[in-house]
């Protein structure tokens, strides 16, 4: 953790769930830490709990930099894009369901390192840590909306890195499974089926991201199976295909 000591960090989505578990894990770090969430009363009481050194900015993610900025003394080093849109759904679902996930789940990160970008290259350093979820990666049965805005979140995330790097920027994509938190329980019986059998807590993401910080990793696999289920996807997608259809028609057996 000596990567994050004196460290000025913001968390979105802060007031609960991964959110809250990155920001104590970056305070007790060292860092100076934004606890951001919509709701102020949350955010207020994860920054109340972790005690010196931390404040609550609550408000729209895709608004919160300027102030955060103010509150940490002019700079952020270290950006956490964490706040997100479960958004279960199918192809028909909504126009206002669509655009509300690719605002939170994508367009909340490229509004954000628009402002940072500047600052991280000016300085030559910069930290961007995207939580995309495995969904990203693989897709996720029963929501459409999430699965392709957080495919789209991943693909921000490598083109951060693939245009920066060598000018100082790191990028983290974490990529979970399922995590106890409200969104796996809003998740339905579809979390229930596919995510929660192998769920995990809220910590155990932060101390994967923080691992991937010491070894400079790109992408961040709290669930290890992972690895092996993106593998399979890329070197066979019909079987992949295939198979993740045989969850989608055991779902449907079960009366969703």
């Amino acid at each position: 953790m000596s990567t994050v000591r004196d460290a000025r960090v913001v968390v979105t989505g802060a007031g609960g769930g991964i959110g809250a578990a990155l920001a104590r894990g970056f305070a007790s770090g060292g860092a100076r830490v934004v606890v951001n969430d919509l709701d102020a009363a949350k955010a207020e009481a994860v920054a109340e709990s972790i005690g010196s050194g931390t404040v609550a900015v609550p408000g729209d993610a895709s608004a919160v930099v300027e102030q955060a900025r103010d509150a940490l003394g002019g700079a952020v080093d270290i950006y956490c894009a964490n706040a997100g849109l479960g958004s279960p759904g199918d192809a028909f679902a909504g126009e206002d369901v669509w655009a509300s996930a690719w605002d939170v789940n994508v367009m909340a990160h490229v509004r954000a390192s628009r402002i940072l970008l500047p600052d991280w290259l000016e300085r030559g350093a910069g930290r961007f840590v995207s939580t995309v979820s495995a969904a990203g990666l693989l897709t996720m049965i029963g929501a459409a909306p999430y699965s392709v805005t957080k495919h789209g979140a991943l693909a921000y995330a490598e083109w951060l890195s693939l245009t920066y790097r060598h000018r100082g920027l790191k990028v983290h994509a974490i990529c979970p499974q399922g995590v106890r938190t409200d969104m796996l329980t809003s998740a339905g019986s579809a979390g229930d089926l596919v995510l929660a059998p192998t769920a995990i807590e809220p910590e155990a993401v932060a101390d994967a991201l923080f691992d991937a910080m010491a070894e400079d990793r790109f992408l961040v696999l709290p669930h290890a199976e992972v690895a092996g289920y993106y593998r399979a996807r890329s070197t066979d997608p019909d079987r992949w295909l295939t198979g993740m259809n045989q969850i989608q028609q055991k779902w449907e057996g079960a009366g969703r």
